[in-house]
């Protein structure tokens, strides 16, 4: 693959990672409530998801699941209802200050695991993007391509997510916005909870 080839791949890629959404509000929490760490394993666990989906529409297994109704409803059900269910945990969230991985009894809140969790369940449960993969991104499949070919476009969309989120997360947690971003801790819950809910509600009536 060219250069000239590649690069189109890289800005379908990058303009699929910054688009806004339920991805980027969860990096933003689990930064925010947790660690610039937590965020980053959030956003590199967000793109093995991403990563899988990219490997099926370079083989051709995407088609199994846009093309089997019911395996597609399914999945959607169960990301709305993650969904839903994180939301409602950001939403009940209790306003805390100082060490925001642990409560008052030194009790961990976030781990690095559950955030791992979350951003990889996060673009798994999210048969949406096996969608937009097969609107933009196949079109830089070529049928019969070697291996090393559809490598390069697999580990580009995963590449360039998990780089993405994870620059988001390094910007956000400097101290100086960090600081801010934790005063309003409870804020950002209630909105990340919302935000989460409706996109979930959105997802079922669609």
């Amino acid at each position: 693959m060219s250069f000239a080839q590649w690069l189109p791949v890289f800005a379908v890629c990058l303009m699929g990672a910054m688009s806004p959404g339920p991805s980027l509000a969860v990096v933003l929490r689990n930064t925010t409530n947790g660690s610039r760490w937590h965020g980053i394993v959030t956003g590199l666990s967000h793109c093995i998801g991403i990563g899988i989906y990219a490997v099926a529409v370079t083989t051709g297994l995407v088609v199994l699941i846009t093309e089997t109704p019911s395996l597609f409803r399914v999945i959607t059900w169960g990301g709305a209802a993650y969904l839903a269910w994180l939301g409602y945990k950001s939403f009940t969230a209790p306003a805390v200050s100082g060490d925001l991985t642990s409560d008052n009894n030194g009790t961990p809140k976030l781990t690095v695991t559950e955030a791992a969790r979350q951003g990889f369940l996060i673009s798994f449960l999210n048969p949406k993007i096996a969608v937009f993969f097969i609107a933009l991104f196949s079109q830089f499949v070529i049928p019969g391509a070697g291996i090393a070919y559809q490598s390069i476009l697999a580990l580009t969309a995963v590449i360039v997510d998990g780089a993405w989120y994870a620059l988001v997360a390094v910007t956000i947690s400097q101290p100086h916005i960090l600081k801010h971003l934790r005063m309003r801790t409870a804020l950002i819950n209630k909105v990340t909870g919302v935000i989460l809910v409706v996109i979930a509600t959105n997802a079922l009536v669609s």
